[in-house]
């Protein structure tokens, strides 16, 4: 049986092979195509084998974007009428080839028109009312919040509350901002406007690409794999940052967002798993506020080889893993599997990056 993480890992690995050649047509088009193929995990759609060999084919310059999406379609339509349909993939194929065309191109508005067009194109003819805000106001059950939603904007008040939040930052400067500091504002205005989620379905997808086409008009080189990869953290990210319960000692917070962006915009490796997002996630590794850190646990489950890594990360934050594994006795690889393991168990985390990055020790080490 082929589970979705295997299907993701497939067509992760064959849009990373043109990706890897360094052409740059082909990897500009191969990382639309991820990040298309991966945004469609934020509603848990997934993509169908077809649609990756038609992705291959526009990446190699045998079609164009037009003839892929009037491939997809036509694929469709010839299935229905035969009554083979493929549950749950659909969707997932049209607009995924709708988002590669839209980040493929060289024009951006900055505007809520701009936005709605962006939804319009995505869902035209996949979702009743594409391109139209909502007529009635909406709640969201959410996993991460155990079942509880966000207070959208209501229906009435779409319109008026787009038109103050553009404005406003229309107005907004970021002359003699640091990356840091945009980075926080541009985390902040888009928790703003998804929240208003202005259309029936698709919010999150159509914010994504909206996003992703205005952060361009800053000269900013965008990593699109980190969307493709990690588009559910994003979603959840949002959630957070416009969730309160303040009886259960819940705040809304930007920090899950901003690592978000931080991997996007500056090359950070800020570990980016839902889990952490979770409001009762206990979180040793990566609390909901940078001051804000429980006391370390001993690491009474560490094995042999773990505790060496971790003695030299105590002694040394900024051990590389070529270090590590001379003072270990591992090879480099070994090394990079570990510490990528003793991330996910909450042992170790990295900030700021790979390259000026240090390593925090999160447990206590005899």
């Amino acid at each position: 049986m082929i589970t979705k993480s295997d299907s993701n890992e497939k067509w992760q690995a064959s849009l990373e092979e043109y990706i890897r050649q360094g052409e740059p047509e082909k990897t500009e088009k191969s990382t639309a195509w991820k990040t298309a193929i991966g945004l469609q995990d934020v509603d848990g759609l997934k993509t169908s084998d077809y649609l990756l060999e038609t992705a291959k084919e526009h990446i190699e310059g045998k079609i164009d974007i037009k003839t892929a999406q009037k491939r997809i379609q036509s694929y469709y339509d010839e299935r229905k009428t035969r009554t083979e349909t493929e549950e749950g993939t659909e969707e997932a194929d049209i607009v995924s080839a709708r988002i590669a065309e839209i980040l493929g191109e060289k024009t951006f508005q900055f505007s809520p028109a701009e936005w709605k067009t962006i939804h319009l194109r995505l869902f035209k003819g996949v979702l009743p009312h594409a391109g139209d805000y909502r007529s009635y106001n909406i709640t969201k059950n959410e996993w991460v919040l155990n079942g509880e939603t966000v207070l959208y904007a209501s229906a009435d008040s779409i319109q008026a509350t787009l038109d103050y939040d553009f404005g406003k930052e229309k107005g907004f400067s970021y002359e003699g901002l640091s990356t840091e500091e945009a980075v926080r504002h541009i985390s902040k205005f888009t928790s703003g406007i998804w929240q208003i989620h202005p259309f029936c379905e698709g919010n999150t997808r159509s914010t994504a690409v909206f996003i992703i086409k205005y952060l361009k008009t800053f000269g900013f080189q965008v990593n699109n794999e980190i969307f493709a990869e990690n588009s559910w953290y994003f979603r959840n990210a949002l959630v957070r940052a416009n969730y309160n319960d303040l009886a259960k000692g819940i705040t809304a917070t930007n920090v899950f967002l901003e690592r978000f962006f931080e991997n996007l915009l500056m090359g950070y490796n800020n570990n980016l798993k839902n889990r952490y997002i979770h409001v009762d996630y206990k979180n040793n590794s990566q609390s909901a506020t940078q001051s804000a850190k429980m006391k370390a646990l001993k690491c009474n489950n560490c094995t042999l080889e773990e505790l060496a890594i971790l003695r030299v990360l105590k002694k040394d934050p900024s051990a590389t893993q070529k270090e590590l594994a001379n003072v270990v006795g591992k090879s480099e690889r070994t090394i990079k599997t570990r510490t990528v393991e003793m991330q996910e168990k909450g042992f170790i985390q990295r900030e700021n990056g790979k390259r000026n990055g240090r390593w925090e020790v999160l447990v206590e080490v005899e």
